[in-house]
């Protein structure tokens, strides 16, 4: 049985972009590298967070459990 999800809404889209962000600033912070630069500089540029990788990370997991639970999705202060 499939049991597959459409992500269709720009509200799901930019959630779904929240957790994979908040997946690899995770693994940055381990030590891992982005290939296609850091996750760290990004996160931290779109939601205008302060601090270093580990206070950065802390901070958005804020913002994702705090979307997550209005079940809205903020804007980043500099969208793309």
């Amino acid at each position: 049985m499939d049991q597959s999800i459409v992500i269709d809404t720009p509200q799901w889209i930019a959630m779904y972009r929240m957790l994979s962000l908040k997946s690899a600033l995770k693994l940055e912070t381990l030590g891992m590298k982005n290939s296609r630069g850091s996750v760290f500089a990004l996160v931290k540029r779109e939601y205008n967070l302060k601090g270093n990788k580990q206070s950065v990370y802390d901070q958005f997991v804020k913002l994702v459990e705090e979307a997550k639970a209005a079940q809205a999705v903020p804007a980043p202060v500099h969208p793309l």
